[in-house]
């Protein structure tokens, strides 16, 4: 049969290339592929080619580009080199092979597929996905809808026993090739202003960064991303080597806040304007009271608006809660002695199979909030975090008794180790422990 013989109707196209039907109307709507012929009663008909196209846009997705570039380059070769399907540099690479197909046209159908394909360690099957959902939505909505939203379900998922540490982790790796592979291909920056981007000290969520980046990137400024776990060392001379007119400092924990906050104190003196994002204020807005600096929002889109008045107008920043002289004192004295105080409920973690164990977990961060909460000048802060822990070890079908068990082990070193100097924190524990105990 004559490969260019209109012979496939709609529905056999999609079944051999997993194309949604509004995708193809739509790539042939504003790009002219591919180019079916009607039947007499109007119906659209495909020849092989038509199909053998199709398999060659959907390669080179997979390999990065957009639909718009890929026609683009579709274009190009043909006119350089006449067939494009004939080209040994843009070979088809398993055109037999059927992409899987979106369940409609909801964006959320999108996110629940890859999140799927990630958690089956499917990697070719996530980014056809992916592949799918750029054509049918725009850039920034699949960034923000399927890649941020969805590592954050996943991550939801792990704190809920559901999903693995290495689930979680082959999912945020493939996100971010993603979102990095996107980033190389934006166009030059067409606005006057460069952005610097940081994630704070011991900060390791990396997704929320390079969407906000993107969205940056597409609105025309110029951006540096210096990425997560930004070190103090040498901060101030790396600064005057990039020159920006906005630093934006991320954090999505309380412990992490807390180093943001030392970070945007560093960098008021620079006269450069310091602005702050992240998961962490959003949960705690009070947290805002105790930085220095312009807060962006609770969502990306609101922080993409915020920074168009900054980098112009330039504000001047609110003043900013002090932090009393006995909250410095329990700081210090509380530092000296945590090793302790940890090593002691670690004792506890040999009872539980699982690697780090979630008492070793709820330990942690327990400590890491205590050391925010005074530095930050509010030890109410770690409530929050005795609710994160009571959903860690239910989550993990750990009986509410451990976690009893588990602060009165932290409250009882903290007594026998801290003085006077620790009160603030000693306290707090009296009085979180008390309603432990008389909860049901």
């Amino acid at each position: 049969m004559d490969r260019t013989t209109p012979t496939f109707n709609l529905k056999a196209v999609v079944q051999e290339t997993g194309v949604k039907p509004d995708t193809l109307r739509a790539w042939e709507r504003r790009y002219g592929l591919p180019d079916p012929n009607r039947s007499a009663g109007g119906h659209r008909l495909y020849s092989q080619r038509d199909i053998d196209t199709l398999r060659w846009l959907l390669a080179r997705q997979e390999e990065g580009l957009s639909i718009s570039r890929a026609v683009k380059l579709w274009r190009q070769v043909e006119n350089e080199e006449g067939d494009p399907l004939q080209s040994l540099q843009y070979s088809l690479i398993d055109s037999n092979r059927a992409a899987p197909v979106l369940s409609g046209e909801e964006i959320s159908s999108a996110r629940e597929k890859w999140m799927d394909a990630c958690l089956d360690f499917n990697e070719r099957s996530a980014e056809q996905i992916l592949a799918q959902a750029f054509a049918l939505f725009p850039v920034e909505v699949v960034c923000l809808e399927v890649l941020q939203r969805g590592i954050g379900e996943i991550g939801e998922g792990w704190y809920k026993g559901r999903v693995s540490v290495q689930q979680e982790h082959f999912a945020s790796v493939l996100a971010v090739r993603k979102l990095e592979s996107i980033l190389a291909s934006t166009p030059p920056p067409q606005r006057a202003g460069r952005i610097l981007l940081a994630g704070a000290a011991e900060e390791n969520h990396t997704i929320g960064q390079l969407v906000f980046q993107l969205l940056l990137r597409r609105k025309g400024w110029e951006t540096v991303d210096w990425g997560a776990n930004i070190p103090l060392l040498r901060l101030e001379e790396s600064l005057d080597a990039v020159r920006p007119q906005l630093v934006v400092l991320t954090a999505q924990q309380l412990y992490t806040a807390a180093r943001l906050q030392t970070m945007a104190n560093n960098l008021v003196h620079t006269g450069i304007p310091v602005a702050y994002a992240g998961r962490a204020f959003v949960h705690m807005p009070e947290l805002c009271s105790r930085i220095r600096g312009h807060y962006l929002g609770d969502t990306l889109q609101q922080a993409v608006e915020k920074v168009e008045t900054l980098i112009p107008l330039a504000p001047p920043l609110a003043e900013v809660s002090p932090v009393s002289p006995a909250y410095l004192r329990a700081l210090t004295h509380f530092q000296s002695k945590a090793t302790t105080i940890q090593a002691h409920v670690m004792s506890m973690r040999d009872r539980f199979e699982t690697q780090p164990s979630p008492i070793e977990i709820a330990g942690l961060n327990l400590t890491r909030s205590i050391f925010a909460a005074l530095q930050l000048g509010d030890i109410d802060l770690v409530r929050g975090e005795i609710d994160w822990i009571r959903g860690l070890l239910h989550n993990f079908e750990i009986a509410e008794s451990h976690l009893v068990r588990f602060f009165n082990s932290y409250h009882q070193m903290a007594h026998q180790v801290l003085g006077a100097d620790g009160q603030p924190v000693l306290d707090w524990l009296d009085k979180t422990r008390d309603e432990l105990q008389r909860a049901p």
